[in-house]
């Protein structure tokens, strides 16, 4: 298929495809990915139970990124389906690592799915998309980028419109981006939404990276950044109307309560849903 290992950040992007094939089987699955296990076998990763030995406390941190995983998933579909019913025809997926939404939602006609990712992710995820025969249900435009380099050309080259709506997605990613860079990649994405725009965003805690900062020679030890104190205000400054939601919070509403809570959470949800105006 392609000798291209998984490595680095994307390589986690393929650990997220196997949470999503795993929830995905489940039934009354919050959504269903039929893709995510190609993602993950391909990038050899097993859909079986995690034999990795870790003590009780790295499990359940480790059990609580795969329930975040999940209910990020959902968030962030909802999200989308209220965005194209309210007439955004672009989307825009930055770090889009084994994101399949251009072929699992119903979009409507004349929806154009832009994938920003570096080169490699991008490669190894068209070889498993061409073995599986997938077909896209929108207009999906793959776009092999930098988000550190001059993205906002590359995707008006590939066919963006800063005139018109757009939906934009960052799952998962900022907490990998240093914060200046999560700053300039905010001020660049407000630069190209035209009122009626949405945005969907996850964040990552202070307490959540200090938690994981524990357990050497993970995804965990490329985490470097943290949500603002007051990221409504934050993203108010920004042009954008923002709500923030926590894991817990959407897993209640979703009928999937989080069974060993622990202690309550502080401060503002990492779930952020925004509109432009």
């Amino acid at each position: 298929m392609t000798s291209t290992e998984p490595s680095g950040v994307w390589a986690t992007a393929v650990g997220v495809a196997r949470i999503r094939a795993m929830e995905s089987r489940r039934e009354q699955a919050l959504f269903h990915d039929p893709l995510a296990a190609a993602f993950a076998v391909a990038g050899g990763l097993s859909l079986q139970p995690s034999t990795v030995q870790r003590d009780e406390a790295a499990r359940r941190r480790w059990g609580g990124v795969a329930v975040s995983i999940v209910i990020r998933t959902r968030f962030l579909d909802d999200l989308l389906t209220e965005a194209a019913g309210a007439g955004c025809r672009q989307v825009v997926l930055l770090g889009a690592g084994m994101d399949s939404r251009a072929y699992r939602l119903d979009w409507p006609p004349g929806t154009r799915l832009f994938e920003l990712d570096t080169a490699e992710p991008l490669g190894f995820k068209e070889s498993v998309l061409r073995a599986e025969g997938a077909l896209p249900r929108c207009e999906r435009h793959p776009v092999a980028v930098d988000l550190r380099d001059d993205w906002p050309a590359a995707l008006a080259a590939a066919g963006h419109d800063p005139a018109l709506p757009t939906a934009w997605i960052a799952e998962g990613l900022l907490i990998y981006l240093p914060q200046d860079d999560v700053q300039r990649l905010l001020e660049r994405i407000g630069e190209l939404s035209a009122p009626g725009s949405r945005m969907g965003l996850t964040l990552g805690s202070q307490q959540t990276l200090e938690r994981f900062g524990q357990d050497r020679g993970t995804p965990a030890d490329m985490w470097v950044s943290v949500m603002p104190d007051d990221p409504v205000a934050w993203l108010a400054d920004l042009g954008w109307t923002a709500e923030t939601f926590t894991v817990r919070e959407r897993a209640a509403a979703y009928g999937r309560p989080v069974e060993h809570p622990g202690p309550a959470p502080q401060g503002p949800g990492g779930l952020v849903s925004a509109v432009r105006h």
